[in-house]
């Protein structure tokens, strides 16, 4: 089943955010390689592509897990949960209608 993952950023912490980015990005790209997200981003502080020092309020990750239990404990392993980025995650189950 797919399960939206709604994190939100600790306050001040874009630095954190940035120091475990790549180590992150290799972790969401597992998910990639093993074709089970449906999409993942960060929720920038402002209107913008590039937010700079504004930073992020959060991220969200659409992807397959077996439960919500196996959804939790992927994202309790994730560096930026593990380094303080994120405060709190929401786990939701989700179903896709479009596209």
């Amino acid at each position: 089943m797919l399960y939206a993952l709604i994190a939100r950023d600790a306050p001040d912490s874009l630095q954190r955010r940035r120091a475990v980015r790549e180590l992150h990005l290799a972790r969401v790209q597992q998910l990639v390689d093993q074709a089970r997200l449906i999409v993942a981003g960060p929720h920038p502080a402002i209107d913008a592509e590039d937010p700079g020092e504004a930073g992020f309020t959060g991220s969200l990750i659409i992807a397959e897990f077996e439960s919500g239990e196996a959804a939790r404990d992927w994202i309790e392993a994730d560096p930026y949960v593990t380094e303080g980025v994120f405060e709190s995650i929401e786990i939701k189950p989700f179903r896709q209608v479009m596209p």
